[in-house]
C-alpha cells in the first residue's frame, strides 16, 4: 500500500509539472510577436497552385506565411471577423478563406485592406489589399457618343472607377461613380472631342481592370445611318402607308450632330391620331437590298466564324415620352416577314427576327424613356431562329447569318413598329392600346460584342 501511495504521488507531481509547462507554453505563444512574410493564393486548378500575391478577392483561399501564429484566437479581414479552422494553423502558416460577406468599399477606412491577428497577449495588423470579384462591363449606354455627351458604363464590381482609357489611348479621370445604393453597378464620363479610333475601353477601379467589347465608337459595319452610309429602301407611294421613306426622316431632335434620324412612327401618323390598337405592320423601314446588303464585306472586321453570342445589331434610340403598356419594335434579318409581332409566326423558332420591348421588365409594365441618345444592343443569338439552335446545343456563327441573308429572295434588312397584344411565356398579357409616342432611331450597325474578363495573372491567359 505504501508503494502505491508513493507511485500516485509521483504521478501527481509529473502531471502538475506538465500543466505548468503547458501553461508556460501557452503564455509564451499568446504573447510571442506575430510577423507576416508573404501571402499566397491557393488554387489547385491553377498552373501556380501556391502563388505569392499582393491582393486577394472575396471567396478565395489564401495561405499566410510568417511566424507567431500559434495561440491565434481571432482573425479580422477588413474589420470582419473571419472564421478559421485551427487544424490549418501552425506557428508559421495559416490557411483561411476570405468570407464573401467581407466588406470592401463599405469597410471602415481605418480597417480596409488589412488583416488583423489577435492572440491573448498581443495582436498585429498587416496591410493587404482585399478586392471583390473581378470587374465586368456588361453594357455601355452610348457607344457612338458625340463630344460632350455623357457615357454610362454598366457592369459589376466597378466600385471607385478612377481611370477610363479610350481606344485611342486617351485617358479620362473626371468620372462620376454610382451612389452607394448602386455601388459598383455603373459609372459615367463625358465624351471628349477628337476621338476617332474605335475599339474597347479599359477601366481601372478598386477591384482591378475591366475591358468592354470592341464596339465603342465603332462604325466600321454601319448598315444605315440615314446620312449617306447605306441606302434607305422603299417602294410604293412615299409618305403613305406603312413604308418609311426619305420624307419621313427628321432632324436630330436633340441637335447633337446626328443630322437625319428615323422616327419609327412617322409624324404624319402621330398627327392622324397615332397607331391603333391591334395594328400589325404599322410601320416598316428597310435597307435598299443593294450590294451593301451582302454582308460578306463585314468579315474584314468581324470574322465569319464568330459565334452569334459575340456579334450583335446595335442602334441608337431616343425616347422623350414615356413608352409603356403597348407597342414593340420588330427587327427582321431580311424581307420575308409580316411584322406580326411578338406572338406571331415571326416569333417562331425558325424566324430570323428579334423584338425590342424595353418597357417589359420582369414581366411587368415599366414605362421606358431616355434623357438622351442611348444604344440598344441585340446579339444575333437573341434572334428566334438562332436562339432555338443554341438551345438545341448548336453553335451558329456569323457565316450562317450572312449566307441566310444572301439566300433570301429579298435581302433588305429592316425594322418596324407593331402594336398588337403581347402574351408572355408565363401567361402575362399586355393588351394593346393607341400609341401616340415619339421614338427616334439612328445608326443601324453590326458590332462585335464578346465580353472579356481580365485575368489577375496574365501568365495564365490563353
Amino acid at each position: 500500500m505504501k508503494s502505491l501511495k508513493y507511485i500516485w504521488l509521483f504521478c501527481l507531481t509529473l502531471a502538475t509539472l506538465g500543466l505548468v509547462s503547458c501553461n508556460d507554453d501557452d503564455e509564451a505563444s499568446s504573447s510571442s510577436p506575430i510577423t507576416v512574410t508573404q501571402i499566397y493564393l491557393e488554387d489547385a486548378d491553377s498552373d501556380v497552385p501556391d502563388r505569392p500575391v499582393d491582393f486577394a478577392r472575396l471567396g478565395q483561399t489564401i495561405r499566410i506565411e510568417g511566424s507567431g501564429f500559434a495561440g491565434l484566437r481571432e482573425l479580422y479581414i477588413n474589420g470582419f471577423e473571419t472564421y478559421f479552422n485551427v487544424a490549418y494553423v501552425t506557428n508559421t502558416n495559416i490557411i483561411v478563406s476570405i468570407d464573401t460577406d467581407t466588406p470592401v468599399s463599405e469597410a471602415d477606412p481605418e480597417q480596409r485592406n488589412t488583416i488583423r491577428f489577435v492572440k491573448g497577449g498581443t495582436e498585429y495588423t498587416y496591410p493587404f489589399t482585399i478586392r471583390a470579384a473581378s470587374p465586368i462591363i456588361t453594357s455601355i449606354d452610348n457607344t457612338l457618343p458625340m463630344p460632350g455627351e455623357t457615357v454610362v458604363v454598366r457592369g459589376e464590381n466597378l466600385q471607385e472607377t478612377s481611370l477610363v482609357t479610350l481606344p485611342d489611348g486617351s485617358q479620362i479621370t473626371d468620372i462620376t461613380n454610382a451612389p452607394k445604393d448602386e455601388d459598383g453597378e455603373w459609372f459615367s464620363f463625358v465624351m471628349p472631342s477628337g476621338v476617332s479610333t474605335y475599339g474597347a475601353i479599359t477601366v481601372t477601379c478598386a477591384n482591378g481592370t475591366a475591358v468592354s467589347p470592341e464596339y465603342f465608337n465603332n462604325r466600321t459595319c454601319m448598315i444605315l445611318d440615314f446620312d449617306g452610309t447605306g441606302t434607305l429602301g422603299y417602294w410604293g407611294t412615299e409618305g403613305e402607308g406603312s413604308q418609311i421613306g426619305e420624307t419621313d426622316l427628321v432632324d436630330d431632335p436633340l441637335n447633337t450632330g446626328r443630322e437625319k434620324v428615323l422616327q419609327i412612327v412617322p409624324q404624319r401618323m402621330l398627327d392622324a391620331g397615332g397607331v391603333a390598337a391591334m395594328k400589325s405592320r404599322a410601320t416598316e423601314c428597310w435597307t435598299n437590298g443593294d450590294d451593301l446588303d451582302d454582308w460578306n464585306w463585314m468579315t474584314d472586321e468581324i470574322s465569319d466564324t464568330t459565334l452569334l453570342t459575340d456579334v450583335a445589331l446595335q442602334f441608337d434610340i431616343y425616347v422623350p415620352d414615356a413608352w409603356g403598356g403597348t407597342g414593340q419594335i420588330e427587327v427582321c434579318l431580311f424581307n420575308n416577314f409580316n411584322f406580326g409581332g411578338y406572338n406571331s409566326d415571326d416569333a417562331s423558332d425558325g424566324a430570323q427576327c428579334a423584338f425590342y420591348i424595353p418597357w417589359i421588365v420582369d414581366n411587368e409594365n415599366v414605362p421606358f424613356h431616355t434623357t438622351g441618345w442611348q444604344t440598344v444592343t441585340i446579339p444575333f443569338s437573341e434572334f428566334r431562329k438562332y436562339a432555338a439552335e443554341i438551345e438545341a446545343g448548336d453553335s451558329p456563327t456569323f457565316r450562317e447569318v450572312i449566307d441566310e441573308r444572301n439566300a433570301a429572295t429579298y435581302k433588305n434588312f429592316g425594322m418596324g413598329f407593331v402594336n398588337t397584344n403581347i402574351t408572355l411565356g408565363d401567361g402575362t398579357e399586355f393588351e394593346s392600346s393607341v400609341f401616340t409616342g415619339r421614338i427616334y432611331i439612328d445608326n443601324w450597325r453590326i458590332v462585335p460584342c464578346a465580353s472579356e474578363i481580365i485575368s489577375d495573372f496574365p501568365d495564365e491567359e490563353e
